[in-house]
């Protein structure tokens, strides 16, 4: 596909075939910009004329990320996931650019691509996409309606101790070194090990979702771009820690104008549940949804208590809100009856 063809042509490309696990009522389609291609999944809403969505993952993460939440929205938004560059089913950028600032300006340029008539969208990021979305919101507010950050990578003084391996990665050649003192793991110890760091209860993953979890893992590991992309955007994020000025990430909080819900986990070792006050004072319009029991990805282990969040965060903005609610103080949802299972018998948690 050329690069030279217009935004609008490519993003009503017909959806191609992928090895990617597609799960029901989604769509895959590609989006190729000059320098770069975004792979898309596409969940769309349960009726027309819904406001977009769009939903980034974190650092390893892809798409898929976001395949339990989705359904949950379908009522109020019309949502697409975006695999970041080198991620999911992106290729790399063709700058090898991995920065935050770099991934924010792929999301910018996603949402450009769509023309001035998709409008604004309802943005969500967890960790690194956390991250990338305060950046694409401060930046561009014209391009995000609210903003939804599930455990943002929003720099820490005392760093938790689990999250250094992740900051190790970002020191040049402990990637490859990692990679072949690990060449003898299977995919599947591989996959265990990310859930023991990234969820509450690693117990909660279903046995078919462990399955596309470690079919997921080979299929990444076989592409030859896997440990520099993973690398790159660690030492993108420990970049982002330490930049000051406007270009600091909590500078870059306290300019974001979009109605922000931030969804902390208990549980989470990789971002400092603490980090949730500081977070909640930054972005000035905000709602705080804590989940004792959650790791650092809540959309996947407690999708229903996120959406119950996130619609009426949605539902709000889309109405105008209330001025009593709008302009409110910062409140705390204490998600203490998340600790049980918030799925139906046929939903599926997914790493």
């Amino acid at each position: 596909m050329s690069s030279t063809e217009l935004p609008e042509t490519l993003a009503a490309a017909v959806p191609r075939v992928s090895a990617v696990r597609v799960a029901e009522g989604e769509r895959l389609r590609t989006v190729s910009l000059p320098g770069l291609t975004l792979h898309v999944r596409a969940r769309p809403g349960t009726r027309s004329g819904l406001p977009r969505a769009l939903y980034v993952h974190g650092l390893g993460g892809s798409s898929q990320n976001w395949s339990d939440l989705m359904p949950l929205l379908a009522d109020v938004v019309d949502g697409e996931a975006v695999d970041l560059p080198g991620f999911g089913d992106s290729p790399p950028p063709g700058d090898r650019n991995y920065s935050v600032t770099a991934h924010a300006r792929a999301v910018i340029r996603l949402l450009d691509s769509g023309g001035p008539a998709r409008g604004p969208v309802h943005l969500f990021g967890n960790s690194l996409g956390g991250a990338v979305a305060t950046r694409v919101a401060a930046a561009r507010p014209d391009l995000v309606r609210t903003l939804t950050l599930v455990s943002p990578a929003l720099p820490e003084i005392r760093v938790q101790r689990q999250a250094l391996p992740t900051a190790l990665l970002a020191l040049p050649g402990v990637a490859s070194l990692f990679g072949r003192m690990t060449r003898e793991w299977t995919a599947e110890q591989r996959t265990r090990g990310v859930m023991a760091l990234c969820y509450g209860d690693p117990g909660r993953v279903s046995e078919e979702g462990l399955r596309h979890a470690v079919e997921e893992m080979e299929r990444r590991q076989s592409l030859p771009y896997f440990w520099d992309a993973m690398a790159r955007s660690a030492r993108g994020i420990v970049d982002a820690y330490t930049l000051g000025g406007q270009q600091g990430l909590w500078r870059q909080a306290e300019r974001v104008l979009a109605p922000t819900l931030l969804v902390y986990g208990g549980r989470d070792q990789l971002v400092s549940y603490r980090m949730a006050r500081k977070a909640s004072v930054a972005f000035r319009d905000s709602r705080l949804l804590t989940l004792p029991d959650a790791g650092h990805v809540a959309m996947m282990e407690y999708p229903r208590a996120v959406a119950e969040a996130a619609r009426a965060l949605v539902r709000e903005s889309e109405s105008g809100g209330a001025a009593s609610e709008t302009n409110r103080p910062a409140g705390r949802t204490d998600g203490e009856n998340a600790g049980g299972d918030d799925r139906s018998d046929d939903d599926s948690d997914r790493s």
